[in-house]
């Protein structure tokens, strides 16, 4: 009789996620968490190569003086290794592939105390971020 039973909030976002995978297909993900750097220098980085042709982004990472990029450059090489686990019957040459996502949340911040005149205590945040990197190819027929 009860056709329309309520599921958990977590039951619903896995059935979500797993339709987004079913859709999604030649698109692989790959994510750096706790990167002991802010947010807001990883975003510098990480705006360079959003859309960008994966080969273009490796150049523009490999040539950046930022001390980010060579981070988010070994993040690339593990998303296009993803991809080629994924779709194993194409050829990486043929695929076009380009950044299609990229994404910067902040992550835990470790709180330390400076030393500060008059006996007081500065507080320092040391900040760490998530960074989320979705490759997928241009050429699906492949």
């Amino acid at each position: 009789m009860e056709a329309t039973k309520k599921l958990k909030k977590s039951v619903l976002i896995r059935q979500r996620k797993e339709q987004e995978k079913a859709q999604v297909g030649g698109a692989s993900t790959a994510k750096l968490l706790n990167c002991p750097t802010s947010p807001r220098k990883m975003r510098l980085v990480v705006d360079l190569i959003r859309g960008e042709k994966v080969e273009n982004a490796l150049y523009i990472l490999k040539h950046s003086s930022k001390e980010a990029a060579g981070r988010v450059e070994k993040l690339l090489l593990s998303a296009i290794k993803n991809w080629e686990t994924e779709n194993e019957g194409t050829s990486l040459e043929n695929s076009a592939l380009f950044v299609k996502e990229v994404s910067v949340g902040g992550g835990r911040q470790l709180k330390r105390l400076r030393p500060a005149p008059q006996g007081r205590g500065y507080r320092i945040r040391k900040r760490s971020n998530h960074v989320t990197l979705v490759v997928d190819s241009l050429n699906v027929n492949n």
